[in-house]
């Protein structure tokens, strides 16, 4: 029988094979290498369909005291071994501008670590799903967070790349800082780390719950970042435009659901404190409304994206403050396979045009096959009936109304409608907007296999979502 753990084990060794043959191997041409880690990905993948998952036990010790392999944990390592292998088709379709930013070295010189870095980030985003207590959150937060480092400034000679690691570096570091504060403050006043045992420790807590409440409030402000929530959000834009597209992709989505994950397995022990509840919907609100807002005047698609993550984190956190553990996972599997959707067309297009929403202009002559995905895409995104993106902005609603989270669902259902304006701005330009332009945008077989599955993907889970709602019933 398969366990959880060997998942992880499997693609940090796949990782560290693709460097050692990198390294070793001089005149191996490294597109090879992705299509290497692709197909061991996807044997992991397979691999994972067998895991049983085992029920969290509150007095576990040893390995599990701090490892949780339930049907949530397996469920999201399947996400991000998915997520992982979608990034590494788009990063094989962005290796010439890889190459071009490279201008003294070879033509191969650099995709090896950029293969094999989002490996180990992806490893790490598996043990941040299964971490149940406070030290591995923080040990497998850091793997996820120094690869990201790397990947964010790859391409170092860009000005814009450099720029975007160095603002993602020192503010990461910070909101480290205050996990790490948070959590000393949250052992001192209970003294557990580990996440099941806190919710009788937090009832024993007397006169210290208002300390562990403190820490609770620093371990939010780490987690806020993680997930671009508002008032934690000032380093997506300039991040998501600076970075190489797949990475920012990458970010948007992988990133963002483990932290959502960490932040529903941390909020349980405190779910029960007003306070708690009180703060969540506080920045659930001003999340919704600064990041649609902001979205609204962008011209440049790549920040048109990174605001519309914050709207979307918004409307994730509403499932966190009624915490419906299904509508926020069925909204993530959504927002999956709308955003790499975007982003797939969006690298393919950029490479021949640009990455502003008026080099989008006419796309429909060029390539209908890349507009009608990006129209896809974009009608999810903002949430049109038949598509992914409808139902998980209804599940999300529907939690909110059961719970008479009435505040929530009008500024919700408010800033859909911003969503639409800002959305269409892409299919008016790709639909309506005449371009001089007539060259055909090629598209190889591996991307178009892949943009075909994300569309059949979101148009099926918009008509049957079924199977996710059922993934994570016991």
């Amino acid at each position: 029988m398969i366990t959880a753990p060997l998942l992880e084990i499997a693609v940090l060794v796949l990782g560290m094979m693709i460097l050692i043959i990198e390294a070793f191997a001089g005149k191996i041409n490294n597109r090879v290498l992705g299509f290497a880690a692709i197909t061991g990905l996807t044997i992991v993948l397979i691999a994972s369909l067998f895991v049983v998952p085992s029920p969290s036990l509150a007095h576990a010790t040893g390995f599990w005291n701090f490892y949780a392999a339930d049907r949530l944990a397996v469920f999201f390592k399947q996400f991000a071994l998915l997520t992982t292998i979608l990034v590494l088709i788009m990063m094989i379709d962005y290796a010439p501008v890889l190459r071009s930013s490279f201008s003294d070295a070879t033509t191969q010189a650099g995709l090896g670590e950029f293969v094999a870095l989002p490996l180990f980030t992806c490893a790490g985003l598996m043990y941040l799903v299964s971490a149940i207590d406070f030290v591995f959150i923080f040990v497998a937060l850091e793997l996820v967070t120094v690869s990201f480092y790397v990947l964010v400034s790859f391409t170092r000679r860009n000005p814009t790349a450099l720029e975007a690691g160095t603002k993602y570096l020192v503010l990461s570091a910070l909101s480290t800082a205050f996990l790490v504060y948070g959590i000393a403050w949250i052992f001192g006043a209970t003294g557990q780390t580990n996440l099941y045992r806190l919710t009788a420790a937090v009832a024993n807590a007397g006169s210290n719950s208002g300390a562990a409440l403190l820490g609770v409030v620093f371990v939010l402000v780490a987690l806020g970042f993680k997930i671009a929530a508002v008032p934690f959000q000032i380093w997506v834009p300039d991040v998501y435009q600076g970075a190489p597209t797949p990475v920012t992709a990458y970010l948007s989505v992988g990133s963002k659901a483990a932290g959502f994950i960490v932040l529903i397995r941390v909020l349980q022990p405190f779910m029960n404190l007003p306070q708690t509840q009180r703060l969540i919907f506080v920045i659930a609100l001003l999340t919704l409304i600064y990041g649609n807002l902001a979205a609204l005047p962008q011209t440049n698609l790549k920040r048109l994206l990174a605001y519309s993550s914050i709207a979307h984190a918004g409307y994730l956190l509403i499932g966190v403050v009624c915490f419906d553990v299904r509508a926020v996972t069925f909204y993530l599997v959504a927002y999956l396979l709308m955003t790499l959707l975007s982003f797939a067309v969006l690298i393919i297009v950029a490479q021949q045009t640009g990455d502003e929403i008026s080099d989008f202009d006419g796309l429909a002559r060029r390539s209908p096959f890349l507009a009608f995905a990006m129209l896809i895409g974009m009608v999810s995104l903002a949430g049109v009936p038949f598509t992914a993106g409808f139902l998980g902005k209804f599940y999300i609603f529907y939690a909110a109304v059961l719970q008479r989270q009435i505040a929530l669902v009008v500024v919700g259902v408010i800033t859909v409608g911003c969503g639409f304006y800002y959305y269409l701005k892409v299919v008016r330009a790709m639909y309506w907007q005449s371009d001089s332009k007539t060259d055909a945008i090629p598209v190889n077989g591996l991307s178009r296999a892949a943009i075909s599955a994300l569309i059949v993907a979101t148009i099926w889970l918009g008509v049957y979502p079924q199977p996710i709602l059922d993934a994570l019933k016991h």
